[in-house]
């Protein structure tokens, strides 16, 4: 089971209160629905052309873990083709899966504009733990599942952390292993601590730095 180092501060851990959760949500839906408002030509393009690099649905959509555990469809564009022998769902910097054109659309963060969809509807927020295939969040004991009391984002501080972790798994012999024990416990201590100090400002500092980068 993954278990995370606890961090222990002079307050114990809680997740959002009733008034935090209800701002954020408020936050996400005006936003997500303006956000899609303006991006929306820019997601059709994209889907085409993926739709032809790929030779595959243009959208890439896998099941991921949500708040409270609950499975959703997390929706992208699709940036990888399929190669035979490799079936690992960490990506690499130089993962051959990755088209050309995927490329760029990661570097750009087009591929992650369909997501939005996702957080109007209410599977993900803006900022928060980014949503990991089943295996890994599902799997906290104990206090570390406050992880889970939130839905998780598009970014968040362990995305800014991490945001070059391709390379840095490219750079190591067993990179399933190294994200599992080293990379993904970190990325839960690092959440834990988010959720216990919310502010709408911290999350709009988080947005800026992802805008930014």
């Amino acid at each position: 089971m993954v278990h995370s180092e606890r961090w222990v501060m002079d307050k114990p851990m809680r997740g959002l209160t009733p008034k935090q959760a209800f701002i954020k949500r408020c936050f996400d839906i005006l936003f997500a629905a303006l956000g899609l408002l303006f991006s929306f030509w820019i997601i059709a393009i994209a889907f085409f052309i993926a739709l032809i690099d790929t030779g595959k649905n243009g959208f890439f959509m896998q099941s991921r873990v949500g708040q409270h555990g609950r499975l959703f469809l997390l929706i992208k564009i699709r940036t990888m083709k399929e190669k035979q022998g490799i079936s690992t769902v960490v990506t690499t910097a130089n993962d051959p899966r990755v088209t050309r054109i995927g490329r760029f659309f990661r570097k750009t963060k087009i591929d992650e504009l369909p997501q939005l969809l996702n957080v109007l509807i209410g599977d993900m927020s803006f900022v928060g733990p980014r949503p990991d295939v089943p295996g890994f969040a599902d799997r906290l004991e104990e206090s570390d599942r406050i992880f889970l009391s939130v839905r998780p984002g598009i970014t968040g501080p362990a995305t800014l952390k991490y945001r070059n972790e391709e390379l840095l798994l490219a750079k190591q012999p067993d990179p399933e292993s190294y994200n599992r024990n080293v990379i993904f416990p970190d990325k839960v201590r690092i959440n834990i601590e988010y959720i216990a100090n919310w502010s709408l400002r911290g999350d709009l500092t988080y947005i800026w730095r992802t805008i930014v980068g």
